[in-house]
């Protein structure tokens, strides 16, 4: 028997950041992309979107490599998006994406920043907030590639 504990907050945004998650969608995209994660034997504990972005925190199942899980989550979630109907233009995701660990002490607070999201940019620019984030796990990035 093996024991884990990996909790990852992952967050990515829309192609050049446009606003193109409509409110009126959130709940069938946040279901949508909460069943990929699930059937890849992993958790999802927290999801919220915005316009432009998503966060979700997950419970990873070590079998299952984050860069994989995100691969997947970005390209069936965009291929739903795309056999909606909803929009007249073709939906993508940016190419890159972020994602940070946290120890089980940290799942409450940062599932509460998650579901708050729609509040927290009220006040702060997606920028800022990818970017601070970035420099408080000081991951060394390149301004020009961070933002494509």
């Amino acid at each position: 028997m093996s024991y884990h504990q990996i909790y990852l907050h992952c967050i990515f945004a829309t192609k050049y950041r446009q606003q193109l998650l409509h409110p009126k969608h959130d709940d069938e995209v946040q279901k949508y992309i909460t069943g990929i994660v699930q059937n890849r034997q992993c958790k999802m504990l927290a999801i919220n979107n915005v316009e432009d972005h998503l966060h979700m925190l997950v419970a990873l199942h070590p079998s299952y490599p984050p860069a994989k899980l995100m691969q997947e989550v970005k390209a069936n979630s965009a291929k739903f998006i795309n056999g909606s109907d909803w929009y007249s233009y073709k939906f993508q995701w940016q190419g890159g994406y972020a994602c940070f660990s946290y120890a089980q002490s940290e799942v409450k607070n940062v599932s509460n920043y998650i579901f708050r999201q729609k509040e927290h940019h009220r006040k702060t620019e997606f920028r800022d907030e990818y970017l601070g984030l970035l420099e408080k796990f000081h991951i060394p990035y390149d301004e020009k590639y961070v933002f494509e």
